[in-house]
């Protein structure tokens, strides 16, 4: 967060919004928490903990605010927030109010989210992470990981269109060795440290794991004819068995 434009952003929205919903806490996680944020690449991943439920008659405020950042702040595209009441803070299963991709919807606060809050989060305002999420066991979130890679990963490697793409290349990629070490140790670890994951595994298809860290280190891209063609087959060729190895070695 050391960008001046970034820093600047995360300013605004954040007395924005206590301006607006008047929030417990704000926190960010993902690259900004764990490292390897790139300004202008990387997402900016934000919770706003709330002290009760947005109403439906402010939820157009809401949205006026984001879109209006959007209008005046180039980085605002990339902001993604989740709103979580404080008294519904228990179940991860549970779906809350967020902005994403230029709209608001529901969706849940998951497993590997407040794990990155508790490992990584940065408080922006308010109350730290551990004082008002509760915790996820190693249980939970081998669980919930495994379910991940096997309910909504698995499908998506027959689907060729989405490894033409860089954002599924590095997601895809940077969760199953997340997802890896997880399972194996318990341990959450960064987008950051997965890229060394993928580095040391032998299986994983070198010039595509060289692909994802000139981007994620901000470096000019040089697309070579067929490139693209190329890294989604390796893409696809390496997740589908890699998927099943880790799935499978917990027992799932």
């Amino acid at each position: 967060m050391k960008d001046r434009a970034t820093h600047d952003l995360l300013e605004r929205f954040t007395g924005g919004i206590r301006e607006l919903l008047g929030p417990v806490s704000v926190w960010a996680h993902g690259s900004l928490g764990g490292g390897g944020y790139v300004q202008g690449r990387s997402d900016l991943d934000l919770i706003a903990v709330l002290a009760r439920p947005v109403p439906v008659a402010e939820r157009r405020r809401l949205a006026a605010f984001h879109r209006r950042l959007e209008r005046e702040e180039p980085l605002a595209a990339k902001l993604h927030c989740g709103y979580l009441p404080v008294g519904r803070t228990a179940d991860p299963a549970r779906r809350h109010l967020a902005w994403a991709h230029r709209e608001l919807y529901l969706r849940p606060v998951t497993e590997v989210t407040r794990c990155e809050l508790h490992r990584f989060g940065v408080v922006l305002h308010g109350r730290p992470p551990a004082e008002v999420l509760p915790p996820v066991s190693e249980e939970v979130l081998v669980d919930f990981v495994v379910r991940d890679l096997r309910g909504y990963w698995q499908p998506l490697v027959r689907k060729r269109k989405l490894w033409r793409q860089d954002v599924w290349v590095d997601l895809g990629m940077l969760t199953l060795a997340r997802a890896s070490v997880t399972v194996r140790t318990g341990a959450l670890i960064s987008k950051a440290e997965a890229l060394d994951v993928l580095r040391a595994d032998p299986a994983a298809p070198v010039e595509v794991v060289e692909d994802i860290r000139r981007r994620r280190s901000g470096e000019e891209e040089v697309v070579p004819p067929g490139w693209i063609e190329r890294r989604a087959g390796l893409t696809a060729a390496f997740l589908g068995p890699a998927i099943e190895r880790v799935a499978g070695s917990a027992g799932r």
